[in-house]
């Protein structure tokens, strides 16, 4: 979590301009596009770039007469897999979160609290005139642009 604190911070320019400039691309893309043209385009974008590098570290390799091997040796080589143990830690802390949000709802639509219940009708209200005036895209991109 203090990873991306530090990147809404700016405690890394380059790195929270990237971070900031990829994102954007992606939801004004998706504001565009479908979400499937949008992964299509970024996966092609990816291979265009990973291949384009394979054949110019190959060709520099083959003039200098080299041999460094797979340019990507360390990426292939990383183990990757998921430990069942942070699989269980990440379900105990959605459960409890999960339960958290359901036991709101309850509170909330049930009418325990009749002032709170009105702050949530109040809300949905607004809500209602500003996906009337947005879509969800377009608040994603306001707030992205306003948190930065």
């Amino acid at each position: 979590m203090t990873a991306a604190l530090q990147l809404v911070h700016w405690k890394e320019p380059k790195k929270s301009a990237v971070a900031f400039g990829l994102s954007l691309l992606v939801l004004v893309s998706v504001a565009t596009l479908s979400v499937i043209s949008v992964v299509s385009y970024l996966l092609l974008t990816c291979l265009c770039v990973t291949i384009t590098f394979r054949i110019y570290k190959s060709v520099i390799q083959a003039v200098q007469k080299s041999d460094e091997g797979h340019p990507f040796r360390s990426l292939l080589e990383r183990d990757i897999s998921v430990s069942s143990e942070s699989v269980r830690q990440l379900a105990d802390q959605s459960l409890i979160h999960l339960n958290w949000f359901s036991s709101q709802t309850r509170r909330l639509l049930l009418v325990e609290d009749l002032v709170d219940s009105l702050k949530l009708a109040a809300v949905m209200w607004v809500m209602t005139y500003v996906g009337a005036i947005f879509n969800g895209v377009t608040i994603l991109i306001l707030g992205e642009t306003l948190l930065t």
